[in-house]
């Protein structure tokens, strides 16, 4: 099951469905706009095998320079995507699909802090069962206690996802 209807917060369990998911739309988007990508990365909870998450794909899209991502709107569009601008999220170009949304890209330039910390907490959930565990079992508080507001629930991981970054190295700019 794809799809988060405005202004609500659930999870549902994890399934196999997302990585193909995620896999199909990486080569449509590879397909559309290959000359300006360095990576295109399977982000979020989605992307760790056993981790509830609100179902909604995200996508982290790798380009050598910034404006570079201008010249992608265009094709993104032609795959269903809105553009959010570079205003929303910092040092991004951000894009969403569907009603209820489906997918978001998160477009990054390489070696982009936020990028890197996306990657290394993903990888840390990954590999850590523990986090894992800890990860999930706060995400399903938060769910409970702000069903109807997704940036509460949002900013009260923020704590527990920069606790795990400050304890890896790996989340220096490149």
């Amino acid at each position: 099951m794809l799809g988060l209807p405005k202004d609500e917060v659930f999870l549902v369990p994890w399934t196999e469905d997302w990585t193909k998911d995620f896999l199909s739309e990486r080569k449509r988007i590879q397909n559309k706009t290959g000359k300006f990508i360095v990576d295109i990365h399977h982000i979020g909870s989605t992307s760790v095998r056993g981790l509830s998450a609100k179902p909604i794909i995200d996508i982290a899209i790798e380009i050598n320079n910034f404006y570079d991502g201008d010249q992608c709107v265009t094709p993104l569009k032609d795959l269903g995507y809105s553009y959010g601008g570079v205003n929303i999220l910092p040092d991004r170009h951000y894009f969403y699909k569907g009603e209820p949304r489906t997918h978001q890209i998160h477009m990054y330039q390489t070696g982009s802090k936020f990028l890197i910390e996306q990657l290394n907490f993903r990888d840390c959930l990954r590999n850590n069962d523990k986090i894992k565990r800890e990860y999930q079992e706060l995400k399903m508080s938060l769910s409970e206690s702000h069903k109807h507001n997704k940036h509460k629930y949002a900013d009260e991981k923020t704590n527990f996802i920069n606790s795990i970054l400050a304890k890896n190295p790996n989340t220096k700019e490149k």
